[in-house]
């Protein structure tokens, strides 16, 4: 049976799978659908064509799927593609997408989003990440796998951040980061790698290969594209590989520091 507040409003047409908890003063769009064993805290809005996956916890005064902030946004069915075992903590801003970019927002499953993390329009989200308080993605901003972006840091509109890789806190992200790196500042340069992360995931012989690759690739002063494409060739490490084809097809570039060769 879903617990529902009697002073929840949820329009007709609404799916509420079982099990789910409904706060009072949410408000469900008819168009949303809300799986089994989700909890929505009080004061939530879930606005338009907005699908939440099973066992979420929606916490109070999340706004879920409100109409891009966007001024080419003339009206169009749009939507936000929510997974499962997500948390969203208070007053959470996730817009759906837009017909220039696909018409969807998607989140993906085991996510950590803190107070106060905006997504815009067309952002993808892989699994496992962490949007610390205040993250502010732009639109068209992906995420890979278990990627960590520190509180207050805005990310502009159509970067792309790697499997792993990690924004420090206070950062301003302005161009791609490839998987198992860590930037930071502002404007956020690389850093290095996320070893703290790799570690909890990766076996040390990868990490040390990793390692060659990062000094080859951001240290040694060649043209980047040039070492990524003969790393790609020449190495047996599938996360080396995965590093290279990231950076071999960025469109915003890399931000690193330049070193005399």
């Amino acid at each position: 049976m879903s617990l529902i507040s009697p002073h929840a409003i949820i329009e007709e047409g609404a799916v509420i799978g079982p099990d789910v908890e409904i706060g009072a003063f949410c408000f469900i769009s008819g168009k949303a659908k809300i799986g089994r064993g989700t909890k929505i805290a009080q004061g939530t809005c879930i606005y338009g064509s907005t699908t939440i996956g099973e066992y979420n916890e929606i916490f109070s005064h999340a706004v879920l799927g409100s109409v891009p902030q966007d001024l080419k946004y003339a009206g169009e069915e749009v939507e936000l593609i929510i997974g499962d075992y997500n948390k969203i903590r208070e007053f959470t801003l996730f817009n759906p997408g837009t017909a220039g970019g696909g018409g969807k927002t998607v989140v993906g499953s085991h996510n950590l989003f803190m107070g106060y993390v905006h997504l815009g329009h067309d952002v993808i989200i892989g699994d496992h990440c962490i949007l610390a308080n205040a993250a502010t993605l732009a639109g068209h901003v992906e995420m890979g796998n278990y990627a960590v972006i520190g509180g207050m840091t805005p990310v502009h509109q159509f970067v792309k951040i790697g499997d792993y890789a990690m924004i420090a806190g206070a950062s301003a992200l302005s161009q791609d980061v490839p998987p198992y790196c860590l930037a930071e500042g502002n404007r956020a340069v690389l850093r290095g790698l996320n070893l703290n992360g790799l570690r909890r995931h990766i076996e040390r012989a990868d990490i040390d290969a990793l390692r060659g690759a990062y000094r080859d690739l951001f240290e040694s002063g060649k043209p980047l594209q040039e070492v990524a494409s003969l790393l790609l060739e020449t190495t047996a490490s599938s996360y080396v590989k995965k590093m290279c084809e990231f950076i071999i097809n960025t469109k915003r570039g890399i931000p690193f520091e330049r070193k005399e060769s």
